[in-house]
């Protein structure tokens, strides 16, 4: 199936400026699973004359070395991922710029909480049709002063635990729901402080994370109020809980009720830094987890242009 399919590499159309490419990467360890998928977005792109290009990744991180590879000496770049949050981390994490790329996404992926903050349909063939036939605006993106970048969401805390307990099966994902629940019920809060455009807090908590997209964990909306275009990351901190108010608390968050959880801070914010008392950090962003790491952030504005579909 894998040789079939990497046969099948490149659609040039006559009708498109010399240098424009859309470069479609895929998972290429799940070819059989979105084998179907990969045909319907094809047929959309041949029938629009849009040029495109595919690239199979074969490795955790190998998506990013493709976008650094493209985007090589500042290169131009359309980029467009056939997969999920993970797809998209590794995509922005690897271009050179974000200001000399335009980015998509088809959402096949286990996680697709961007797109759905993004109102990508699930439906491939419409999701396809917007890259095909819209031009990409400009969104938001969280930047770390240490260097990554996160599209969606980025937090430290619970949400890193929860985590753990997803992918502690060899080989297999586990359910992020359940490791919540698990989490909620056996992990300790931390002390630590943050500041957000100018203003500091000390806080005792379960959680603090920035939001660009509105949800997380495959649709936990933790940040109901959040837009990608707004030119604001939402923050949240959630103090300490008794394990009872925790279950009271998860219940509100999975359904987008954040302002009803008492314990919550919830603002937005243009930066914001987060030092725990111990002075170690370990934060996930969209679903990868990264040890040991600064967790200072800023929103960028006005520089990544993104496929959407268009506004009511």
């Amino acid at each position: 199936m894998y040789n079939k399919l990497c046969c099948r590499r490149s659609f040039s159309a006559g009708a498109e400026k010399k240098d424009f490419m859309y470069h479609l990467i895929i998972n290429g360890l799940s070819l059989n699973k979105n084998e179907r998928a990969l045909d319907t977005v094809e047929k959309v792109l041949q029938r629009a004359g849009k040029p495109y290009t595919l690239h199979f990744t074969q490795y955790a991180g190998h998506a990013r070395e493709i976008a650094a590879k493209l985007s090589a000496g500042g290169r131009f770049v359309h980029l467009i991922a056939m997969g999920g949050d993970g797809t998209l981390h590794e995509l922005l994490n690897g271009v050179q710029d974000p200001a000399n790329c335009t980015l998509g996404v088809i959402p096949i992926g286990s996680g697709n909480d961007f797109a759905a903050a993004a109102g990508i349909p699930s439906d491939l063939k419409t999701a396809a049709e917007i890259i095909a036939f819209r031009a990409p605006t400009y969104i938001d993106y969280i930047q770390l002063d240490n260097g990554l970048r996160s599209l969606n969401a980025v937090g430290a805390g619970i949400d890193v635990d929860v985590l753990r307990r997803v992918y502690s099966r060899k080989g297999r994902r586990g359910s992020y729901f359940s490791a919540f629940i698990k989490s909620l019920l056996n992990y300790k809060s931390t002390t630590f402080t943050v500041t957000y455009d100018g203003k500091k807090e000390t806080h005792t908590g379960l959680i603090a994370a920035l939001g660009n997209g509105s949800q997380l964990g495959g649709g936990i909306e933790l940040f109901p109020a959040a837009r990608i275009d707004d030119g604001y990351m939402d923050l949240i901190v959630v103090d300490y809980l008794s394990r009872f108010r925790a279950l009271i608390a998860f219940v509100k968050l999975v359904t987008g009720r954040v302002n009803k959880v008492k314990e919550a801070t919830y603002i937005k914010c243009k930066t914001a830094s987060f030092t725990p008392a111990d002075g170690e950090t370990t934060i996930q962003a969209e679903g990868e987890i990264y040890e040991n790491t600064e967790f200072s952030a800023r929103i960028v504005t006005q520089k990544l242009r993104f496929y959407l579909p268009e506004n009511d």
